[in-house]
């Protein structure tokens, strides 16, 4: 008799996890949003916070949230430093999933010469000292968001006996970026992709 107690027991405390699990299912469903799968962790939940962004009214006016600004960026950021990373290790993997199509193209034909040259880029990255959206606009079903960065770097450029090319193994260069990221409103990849890049 107890053994049958002790059964149902067990039934009902499974019932009761399993009501807890999908109670935790749903509030943390409504606070993080999209749900689906993302090809890209620095550019999923992150970057679809300025889905204000997709408001007309909102992008004529200027009136995006601060906070939506900084979650944009927070992610942005991530990526930013991913890219150059990625770029100096030749990581052509990496840079798929962060990179428009010309854009992938563009990178990979640099490796590639720089893998046929015999030569070897080393970079480290410092960190950023800012970052600033510039624009943001809404074209036809396309969504652009240019942003600025401003990072400090040490980079390379040594041939294959390791002899320095270009650059410098020690000295901080200051650099200005202005990159700008693309997301096709109808897509259900949250991902934003770097499409153009230049410097200040």
């Amino acid at each position: 008799m107890s053994s049958s107690f002790g059964f149902l027991d067990l039934i009902l405390l499974a019932m009761l996890a399993g009501f807890i699990i999908l109670r935790l299912r749903n509030i943390l469903g409504r606070k993080t949003g999209y749900q689906g799968k993302s090809t890209n962790k620095f550019f999923s939940g992150k970057i679809e916070a300025l889905k204000d962004i997709e408001n007309n009214e909102a992008i004529k006016s200027g009136n995006i949230d601060e906070n939506v600004k900084k979650q944009f960026l927070k992610g942005a950021e991530i990526a930013y430093e991913k890219i150059i990373m990625s770029f100096a290790k030749g990581d052509k993997k990496s840079l798929k999933g962060l990179l428009e199509k010309n854009m992938f193209s563009r990178f990979s034909e640099v490796i590639d010469e720089r893998k046929a040259k015999q030569l070897k880029y080393e970079t480290t990255f410092i960190g950023l000292k800012s970052s600033k959206i510039l624009e943001y606009k809404k074209i036809e079903n396309i969504y652009r968001v240019t942003v600025n960065f401003i990072s400090e770097i040490i980079t390379c450029t040594k041939d294959k006996n390791d002899n320095i090319i270009e650059g410098s193994t020690d000295t901080i260069k200051t650099v200005n970026d202005v990159w700008k990221f693309s997301k096709n409103m109808w897509s259900q990849d949250p991902t934003w992709y770097l499409f153009d890049t230049s410097s200040k």
